[in-house]
């Protein structure tokens, strides 16, 4: 049986899920951003409890098809940001399209009517709150960081960096209290 859980956004999340999951008595086969596969086929009689136990910790289980697909949007956008960065030799609606095998004009009015924003600002939001990590830890330059994030050139990556923070990359970097947004704030 497949559950669907939201705020689901990083490795942590996985570990945190797989725990409430076992303290409930289930047995998780696989567990993805968003979507956890468990041996059990019915959770009629625990739901309740599992639901308050996710709850408790930020997290919520999904019942309705476009609050799957919304998360499964974030999902796959936070992936690719957190992990896969410059690997994508596709754009962004055709790598959301062929993950989720609909048509992108179908998700993007969907995520646009549910969230209150484009999918287009999301993936830029979450590649922000990327670069202002990397900024903190200060391990690379900024040239490293556009490239790492798949950006045409530094200033494009500055530009964008400032229209969204109202900060460039360099005085942002020189802040004192660096203040980031949690993914799932966004």
């Amino acid at each position: 049986m497949k559950l669907y859980i939201k705020n689901m956004v990083c490795s942590r999340c996985k570990m945190v899920v797989k725990s409430v999951l076992e303290k409930s008595g289930l047995h998780p086969i696989s567990i993805e951003l968003g979507e956890v596969e468990i041996q059990e086929s019915n959770i009629d009689h625990i739901k309740a409890g599992l639901l308050q136990n996710l709850q408790s910790l930020g997290f919520d289980l999904m019942d309705d098809k476009k609050s799957k697909t919304i998360e499964k949007i974030k999902s796959l956008i936070i992936d690719l940001v957190q992990n896969k960065n410059n690997k994508i030799s596709v754009n962004l609606s055709d790598y959301l399209s062929q993950h989720l095998l609909q048509d992108y004009s179908t998700l993007s009015n969907l995520f646009s009517e549910v969230e209150g924003i484009t999918i287009e600002k999301y993936f830029i939001h979450q590649k922000i709150e990327k670069v202002k990590e990397l900024l903190m830890y200060d391990e690379m330059t900024l040239n490293e960081i556009a490239f790492l994030l798949n950006y045409s050139s530094v200033a494009h990556l500055s530009n964008q960096f400032k229209k969204v923070t109202g900060f460039s990359p360099s005085y942002f970097r020189q802040l004192k209290d660096k203040k980031r947004r949690q993914i799932e704030d966004l």
